[in-house]
């Protein structure tokens, strides 16, 4: 017995890894504090649970997902991103609902990708972006992502050539890991390049709703022209607060989105239809509870840096997302050592740079998933050890 060689190519995700590892140490007694893991310690408000929980009541819910149709949530979604971004677009063509939008993402590299074919893919960049690309057979084209640049891939430093070749291009703004955020201006730049070279623009946007000192994140969409060349994903699971959900769902290019559509159509059956009408209540119901939430992870976020700051290491406050992208400390040049020695020594967990791609070497990323109390404690803990 064989595996596939495929399987060489890649990595385990880290983060999976280390939920074992984390679990057998408070096993022991240990008061670890995990500031790895991006799921927050909040819950969808209770009005979406309700929906949620009316939904599973009903007994005639339960068939196969394809047994209902799935144009209420399409007209969901659509109307959505019309209030939100003022982007219109044809529900039954231009928008499929996804298992988490990590669903789409794993499957658009098998869509756009013949082996041999190259992607080009940001670096720092999610780690699910490479392995899908290499599970495709495609090939992987680093675009660095550059402090100097505010962590926005220079276009322009793409060889003509290569952009000629390529056949996709992921953006993922506001960004994980490095936090950074994204301007129409860019977009615009950005839509221009992909018609120059006739590449598949694919737009990562699940941190689009938690944004801090009045910046709103624009969507990828909202540029003239995006969505003949482009598409863009998005979550319930950080802007509606509802992680553990799995609902996402990717909305742009007819093309793509048909693509999509076909190879789900034998992957799985769709959304668990209690969840489609949940989905529909929280798309459609009050978005309140947003502003709460986000002055929430600002709080944190200035615990954070104010921590970091106060043991020497200088991070920018970022307007974007619940992670702190920070420098490695003075002297430190290995960030899973360093790390993995921070782990040891005061039990607690920040993720390094490194596993993001080369680029992230040289940084660690922390997440605003915990109370401000452990937070602080977490930094006091940091401090002594610096």
């Amino acid at each position: 017995m064989k595996l596939a060689r495929r399987l060489d190519t890649f990595e385990g995700y880290l983060g999976t890894a280390m939920n074992l590892i984390l679990t057998r140490m408070r096993s022991e007694g240990k008061d670890v504090i995990n500031l790895g893991l991006g799921d927050p310690d909040v819950e969808p408000p209770e009005q979406f649970r309700k929906a949620l929980s009316d939904a599973c009541y009903d007994p005639k819910n339960h068939h196969y997902p394809s047994f209902y149709s799935p144009l209420p949530l399409k007209k969901a979604i659509s109307g959505w991103y019309e209030k939100q971004y003022g982007v219109k677009s044809d529900p039954e063509k231009e928008v499929l609902p996804l298992l988490g939008s990590a669903d789409g993402l794993f499957h658009i590299h098998t869509c756009l990708l013949d082996p041999g074919d190259i992607a080009l893919v940001p670096d720092p960049c999610y780690p699910a972006y490479v392995a899908g690309v290499k599970i495709a057979g495609g090939i992987i084209e680093p675009v660095p992502l550059l402090k100097e640049n505010g962590f926005l891939p220079d276009l322009e430093a793409i060889k003509p050539e290569t952009a000629r070749k390529a056949r996709m291009i992921w953006v993922n703004y506001p960004n994980n890991p490095t936090s950074a955020h994204a301007t129409g201006d860019f977009y615009y730049r950005l839509v221009d390049w992909a018609h120059k070279y006739e590449v598949a623009v694919i737009s990562d946007n699940p941190y689009s709703e938690i944004c801090f000192d009045g910046y709103c994140a624009p969507s990828f969409l909202q540029v003239d022209g995006a969505k003949e060349i482009g598409i863009e994903f998005n979550s319930l699971s950080k802007a509606f607060n509802a992680c553990g959900w799995r609902t996402g769902f990717v909305i742009g290019n007819h093309e793509i989105i048909s693509g999509l559509s076909k190879i789900k159509s034998h992957s799985d059956r769709g959304i668990f239809y209690p969840l489609q009408v949940a989905a529909i209540a929280a798309l459609t119901g009050s978005h309140e509870f947003m502003e709460r939430r986000n002055l929430m992870f600002r709080e944190r976020r200035d615990v954070v840096v104010q921590g970091l700051k106060d043991c020497g290491i200088e991070v920018e406050a970022p307007k974007g997302t619940f992670y702190i992208w920070a420098p490695l400390p003075s002297g430190v040049a290995d960030s899973k050592e360093w790390c993995f020695k921070v782990l040891d020594k005061i039990s607690v967990w920040v993720i390094p740079g490194s596993m993001y791609g080369r680029y992230g070497e040289g940084y660690f990323r922390i997440a605003l998933t915990h109370p401000v109390d452990r937070l602080s404690e977490a930094m006091n803990r940091l401090k002594k050890i610096l």
